[in-house]
């Protein structure tokens, strides 16, 4: 089962990560190599598969093309807090920013992350922190794994749900990896020759 980590601590989780429908898909070849990756921008999943969707009661984090879709359905439980998204590493935040007036409406915003090499949550996680000043919880999902942790907090995230197969208990020593910073980031904007005054 996978383990919450928020607010430096191992918690229980209240949301349920809505997922789309398993089937089977193509695998996509390029010069005859299995396609590693979605193209960014690229369409999440058809119609159909929208549609057949199945939302339980209860607080929900649900897919980004889910909440286009299906906005009318969903605008009550966000309306009281119980309606969370998440993006597929290829989609665009611009997407879900556009969809709300106020992006901060979302009480919690998650970035999946389908393959360890796989980095553009880092930078969707940065701009939602920076340019779209999102304040609420920014959960990392998928395949998070304990070396990334210190450096998605360096993006914003402060929330993960780990891999099913790692510790959360061993995962929370990540944090503690480096001291100081060098560079400025999501997480503290002020590089480190701007925090200590020189004598």
């Amino acid at each position: 089962m996978s383990e919450l980590i928020k607010n430096g601590a191992i918690g229980d989780d209240e949301w349920i990560l809505v997922r789309y429908p398993t089937i089977p898909e193509d695998v996509e070849k390029q010069a005859g190599k299995p396609v590693q990756f979605k193209l960014t921008g690229a369409e999440a999943a058809s119609a159909e598969r929208i549609a057949s969707v199945e939302i339980p009661a209860g607080p929900v984090i649900v897919p980004l093309a889910v909440w286009l879709a299906r906005r009318a359905e969903l605008a009550p439980r966000l309306a009281v807090g119980k309606l969370g998204v998440w993006l597929a590493s290829f989609e665009l935040v611009e997407d879900l920013v556009a969809s709300l007036d106020d992006i901060n409406a979302l009480p919690v915003i998650a970035l999946d992350f389908p393959k360890f090499i796989d980095g553009r949550g880092f930078s969707s996680a940065a701009l939602l922190r920076t340019r779209y000043a999102y304040r609420n919880e920014l959960r990392a999902i998928g395949d998070v794994l304990r070396d990334q942790l210190y450096f998605m907090q360096r993006c914003g995230f402060d929330a993960w749900t780990l891999r099913a197969d790692r510790s959360a208990s061993d995962a929370l020593a990540s944090f503690k990896d480096f001291s100081d910073p060098y560079q400025g980031a999501a997480d503290d904007p002020q590089p480190l020759w701007r925090r200590h005054a020189r004598s």
